[in-house]
């Protein structure tokens, strides 16, 4: 009975072996980045209880928990300040810093 020695793996086998890790790492390293930049463009404010909206030449503050009813022109052109809230309905109230 003749037995058959392994032949090493030829160069091109392991070019072939290392393009293809290359590929998958760039792929998996394009996903992340992608990945990212869609989560950047779905919450752009994500600490933020607003979202700002541009209006022609100007900027309103918009509440996430907006009223839809509400027009656009109802919410703040300027940026609430650090102890203030925007209602669903646009009005701009204080709020107690302990809460």
């Amino acid at each position: 009975m003749a037995t058959s020695a392994s032949s090493p793996p030829s160069e091109s086998s392991e070019t072939s072996t290392s393009w293809s890790m290359r590929r998958w790492v760039v792929l998996g390293i394009a996903a992340v980045f992608f990945g990212f930049v869609l989560y950047e463009m779905i919450n752009p404010f994500p600490g933020q209880p607003y979202m700002e909206v541009p209006h022609g030449d100007h900027v309103h503050y918009v509440p996430k928990d907006r009223n839809p009813d509400q027009r656009l022109n109802d919410f703040p052109t300027v940026r609430p300040g650090p102890n203030e809230r925007i209602l669903p309905n646009g009005q701009v109230v204080e709020v107690d810093p302990n809460e």
